[in-house]
Parts: C-alpha cells; structure tokens; sequence
C-alpha cells in the first residue's frame, strides 16, 4: 500500500511538471519579436499613420520593447506598461479586465495580434504625441531614425 502511494505521487509529480512545461511553452509562443521591415509593413497595413511617420512608430517600438508582444515592465508606481508600445496599465488599460481610456485588458497587448495595441496607441498619440514614450523622446527624437527604405518592395 505504501509504495502505490509513492507510486500515484511520483505519477502526480510528473504530470505537474508535465503540464506546467506545456504551460510556460504556451505563454511563450504567445509573443513575438518583429523585426523592422516587417513590423513597419505591419503598421502600413494597418493605418498606424502616414508613411513618413513609420520610422518614429518603429523607433519608438524598437526602444520601449525590442519589439517584443510578450515584453512586460513592472514599475515602481505599481503599475506595468504592457506589449510592444508599453502601454500602461495606470491610465491606459486595467490588469484583469477591461478600463482605462482605451478600454482595454492590459493582457490583450501581451499577444501577436496589434490591432489593439495599435488602436490605443494611436489613441495615446492622438492624445500626447510620440512625447508619451520615454523611449522614444531618449532614443528617437531628433536622432537618426531607422532606415525603412528596402521595406516597401
């Protein structure tokens, strides 16, 4: 009796691991990093603005996340900036549940899928311009922006 109680515990442990591995490459494949080009074809698809803005949207991207989905920041104000544009949890988005202005779920950034990202994004750039991202305004303003040339072909 003693050793299928063992038994059904060890059977137990293994399947705890099991599924927390299955688990964490879950939540890992749930993000993904862009690169330039296609991350600039992305926001051209999907009306980010003109153009000529691009290359600030990819810069900022670039130095906010690494253009990274999945990427969150704790901050010391207790809040998180979420995704690929960092979008704060405090005024923008609420954790567990829709809020914030642009009535989202901070979560919902965390996944491949920018038409929300970019929807509050523009929202907040509607609001502040590009001077709402401390990564942009460090590493993009007046500085020399990526070249997006060989992009469009």
């Amino acid at each position: 009796m003693m050793r299928r109680i063992r038994h059904n515990f060890g059977t137990a442990s293994a399947i705890s691991f099991v599924v927390l591995i299955l688990f964490t490459l879950y939540h890992t494949g749930e993000g993904k990093v862009y690169e330039k080009c296609s991350l600039a074809r992305t926001f051209d698809r999907q009306k980010i603005s003109s153009r000529t803005l691009i290359s600030n949207w990819v810069c900022l991207v670039m130095a906010e996340s690494g253009a990274d989905t999945s990427k969150v920041t704790k901050l010391p104000n207790d809040s998180s900036n979420y995704g690929i544009f960092q979008i704060n949890s405090k005024t923008w988005c609420r954790e567990g549940r829709k809020g914030g202005h642009c009535d989202k779920k901070c979560e919902d950034f965390l996944n491949d899928d920018l038409t929300d990202d970019i929807e509050c994004a523009k929202q907040i750039y509607n609001d502040s311009g590009f001077a709402a991202w401390k990564g942009w305004v460090n590493r993009c303003k007046q500085k020399t922006l990526p070249d997006l040339s060989s992009c469009w072909n």
